[in-house]
């Protein structure tokens, strides 16, 4: 396929980027293809690539928008398969555990290295880059995997879906990679479907993913067949045949097939440069000097800076069908072009010292000396485990990014999060499911550490300077990267193991699972040894119970697995007064007394908006420890570590929240304020240990729920979806009655085809960007859609959107199918809790 294409040579040149004059059609497809994997499989040089010629990517979109599809064609082009992998066949590269090729769905994130331009087709002026890219999941159980994922990324290809336009899981994870700041392109996929809109899938963009859409490409119609890409920026086009052959049309080319096109092609570009020009003063002169004729380079530096930021207030447009390998390769072009290399990211932010960034913490002053360079750096390397995998062959990997120094196996590395040493046994590049043996990891880039006993995801691992384990510098012993917060469980499964033998085994699986996945927890009732498993969803549980069954070998018969079910929780009605408890008990022996001052209230907005510089946030609640000392002491005359008290406390609060009186269900919206007095609640008398203190705080926040419930003044919490279903016009005021009348639900809107044309020409509400000036080509058949719709059978489509119990919705797809007979599409996003009042409560006490 790629053997095939001709193109002018000057696109390798300057920061063109990458599509090959292939020698003139003396290379063939099959033997560059082959040159490419055996470059690949022998050359060690992946991980030795210099700190510029590194892109870290990730590929996002809603569920079935193309995401894998897109990247085996990327794996393919680049040389590093030597067959393109469909999702229906079941034989992707990324997609190669057998539940995901079962259900044709990405279940978990995958990683792969591959270089672009191919090696094998580089002159010596042009170094490749290296691209490791992730390609993350698209449904909304999954949001967890993709949230953990996007902040070691350096930038992102977001894929839309061209028929669809923008879906409710893209707005999600666009909000996800913007709170990350990472710079985005967009790709506007399936334009050869019927349906398909270009234009109406870019006035989508600025109107909901609030971006101005920067057109580097417009698609090429042959009448309403999609041909190929037009591109803006060079002023030529990529036409691709039906087996995916490309071949590149000058301008002249155009003008002499498609006049239309050709004045189309200057339109866009000419906007382009207007729109760039008002942003970039470089741009502005330019344009001023030269009007149209602009440079490329010009152009695309100018689009490079706009988006360097990651606010996303631009974002680069291209176009195709990855499916009919439409477009794949000038996006390559593009993810080198415009995305950045490690090099170019925002200082990464640390906490747990003095220091906000890592540069600020290299650049710090010990004895009167600045120190610099590798060697006299406080740390010599810094790394971030961002996602943990039990692999058959090699036990637990942790994949981590590296922000500075280089990770080298055997190395003494701090884990600042559980307080320990590790030593990883082997360094890999991880490509899929093929691993490959290096020695070390240079600063930005992406592999994997086996032997890690300890390292769960989210952790952060370092080196220091001198002798190899000894003790961290005390300040720098709890420096962290943050990571994202695992979001609130809404599902659960029961296990009830039949054997002794069978619940230890189920338990062992358990900890490795939710090592594995974080968002998954599990607990035990020690009175009657149920094991309760939670998680995001309905998939999410399927997904973690045939984990269990087929690859951790959990006989199915060993236990008795109950139906999946919502998982309620608990929540504080009304405020409860200061209450000082004393915990004094034998603890292993030893007798101690610990105490401490317990409050609680219900969670409002203004305990978020005036939340204390020591407070936490977790699983829905807040926690402020303040630990008071008498004038006449200081800290460091103090008998105990105020650091180490203060997160005994917080243990004690987590674990008291973690199982309301009402329905031993979690608590969630109490806003706990807990006070430790130095002078009377730790004992110089009795021995006060670490147990005597976490049990105060525990027993404190326990006993005040458990006496406000006795009063009356616990609820119960049910999680709400917030829920997107497209059907049929004729079926809207059934489904709206069934949502309101049978599901405990209440409709938000209602939008008719109409409504959302007229939407986007107006630029809806409270929006910067005002659509009806963003330019965007016309579709090919607007002038007769008239005409097609009697021909295909058009039915017409509406979308109502509606908040409902979860509960209700976990399995209503079915229930819509029997009343759009199957015309329909169905979307659920996680809505928050709701307090259950009325006959819903009744029905829960009395179930």
């Amino acid at each position: 396929m790629l053997g095939s294409v001709t193109l002018r040579a000057g696109r390798c040149h300057g920061s063109q980027g990458g599509l090959l004059l292939l020698l003139r059609g003396r290379v063939s497809p099959a033997s560059l293809v082959m040159r490419s994997a055996r470059s690949y499989a022998s050359d060690a040089a992946h991980h030795e690539a210099r700190i510029e010629n590194i892109r870290n990517i990730g590929i996002i979109a809603h569920v079935d928008a193309g995401k894998t599809t897109t990247t085996e064609r990327m794996l393919y082009y680049s040389g590093l398969t030597r067959h393109i992998g469909n999702v229906d066949h079941g034989n992707t590269t990324t997609d190669f555990l057998p539940l995901e090729r079962e259900r044709g769905i990405t279940i978990q994130s995958a990683a792969i290295t591959f270089q672009w331009p191919p090696r094998a087709l580089c002159p010596p002026s042009l170094e490749p880059k290296t691209i490791n890219l992730i390609d993350t999941p698209g449904h909304q159980d999954f949001r967890y995997e993709v949230d953990r994922c996007l902040p070691i990324l350096d930038g992102a290809v977001c894929i839309l879906d061209s028929v669809k336009g923008v879906e409710t899981h893209t707005e999600r994870v666009w909000e996800s990679a913007h709170l990350s700041r990472i710079p985005r392109l967009l790709f506007l996929n399936k334009l050869d479907r019927d349906g398909a809109s270009f234009r109406r899938s870019v006035h989508e963009v600025a109107l909901r993913l609030k971006t101005w859409p920067l057109l580097c490409q417009i698609p090429w119609w042959n009448k309403d067949t999609f041909a190929g890409v037009v591109d803006v920026i060079h002023q030529h086009a990529f036409r691709f045949s039906g087996t995916g052959t490309m071949s590149v049309v000058s301008k002249e080319g155009i003008a002499r097939e498609n006049p239309a096109l050709r004045d189309e092609m200057e339109t866009a570009r000419l906007r382009l440069i207007e729109t760039l020009s008002e942003h970039d003063d470089r741009i502005m002169e330019e344009f001023l000097e030269k009007e149209q004729n602009v440079s490329s380079a010009s152009i695309k530096q100018a689009i490079r800076r706009l988006i360097m930021d990651g606010e996303a207030k631009f974002a680069p447009v291209f176009a195709g069908a990855s499916l009919r390998n439409i477009g794949v390769q000038p996006l390559l072009d593009a993810v080198v072009d415009y995305l950045p290399s490690p090099a170019d990211r925002p200082p990464l932010e640390i906490i747990g010292t003095t220091a906000h960034t890592l540069p600020q913490l290299l650049q710090e002053e010990k004895g009167g000396k600045k120190t610099r360079g590798y060697q006299q750096s406080p740390v010599t390397s810094l790394a971030h485990v961002f996602k943990v995998v039990d692999d058959p062959r090699r036990g637990m990997m942790s994949w981590v990014r590296v922000y500075h120094g280089a990770v080298a196996r055997s190395s003494h590395m701090w884990n600042s999060n559980v307080q320990e040493f590790e030593k990883p046994q082997g360094i890999l590049h991880v490509s899929a499911k093929e691993h490959h043996e290096v020695q070390d990891l240079p600063t930005g880039h992406i592999g994997a550490m086996t032997g890690l006993k300890l390292a769960r995801t989210g952790d952060t691992m370092l080196t220091f300077p001198g002798r190899p384990g000894a003790a961290p510098p005390a300040a720098l012993r709890n420096l962290r990267i943050k990571s994202p917060e695992t979001p609130p469980a809404v599902a659960f499964i029961a296990i009830e193991p039949y054997t002794r033998t069978a619940s230890d085994k189920i338990e062992e699986a358990l900890n490795k699972l939710s090592r594995e996945d974080p968002s998954i927890r599990w607990t035990k009732d020690e009175k009657t040894d149920q094991l309760i498993l939670s998680g995001m969803g309905l998939l999410h549980l399927e997904i973690a119970k045939d984990r269990l069954l087929t690859h951790y070998k959990i006989e199915r018969d060993s236990a008795l697995w109950g139906d999946i079910e919502v998982e309620y929780s608990e929540c504080l009605l009304a405020p409860l007064p200061p209450r000082r408890v004393v915990y004094e008990r034998t603890i292993r022996d030893k007798p101690g007394k610990a105490a401490c001052t317990v409050a609680i209230e219900p969670l409002e907005a203004h305990h978020l908006d005036n939340l204390p510089a020591t407070a936490i946030e977790r699983d829905g609640n807040t926690i402020d420890v303040t630990i008071t000392t008498p004038s006449s002491m200081s800290d460091e005359s103090l008998p105990f570590d105020p650091d180490l008290v203060r997160q005994q406390l917080l243990n004690g609060a987590i674990a008291g929240l973690s199982r309301g009186p009402r329905r031993n269900a979690p608590v969630r919206r109490c806003a706990v304020s807990i006070t430790f007095d130095a002078a009377t609640d730790f004992s110089t008398a009795a021995v006060t240990t670490g147990g005597h203190i976490t049990n105060a705080a525990l027993h404190g926040v326990r006993d005040m729920l458990r006496d406000a419930h006795a009063a009356g003044q616990v609820g119960v919490l049910e999680p709400f979806a917030r829920v997107h279903i497209t059907c049929p016009e004729e079926a809207g005021h059934a489904i709206q009655h069934d949502l309101s009348a049978a599901r405990g639900g209440h409709v938000l809107e209602v939008r008719k085809p109409e409504d959302e044309e007229a939407a986007l020409m107006a630029g809806g509400h409270g929006v910067a960007i005002d659509v009806t000036k963003v330019y965007a080509p016309p579709d090919p058949y607007e002038s007769v859609q008239s005409l097609r719709d009697p021909k295909k059978g058009t039915v017409r489509m509406l979308t109502v959107v509606a908040k409902a119990p979860l509960r209700e919705m976990m399995k209503y797809d079915g229930h819509l199918r029997s009343m759009t007979g199957g015309r329909h599409a169905l979307h659920l996003d996680q809505g928050g809790f709701e307090l259950v009042t009325g006959a819903r409560e009744r029905g829960l006490d009395q179930s």
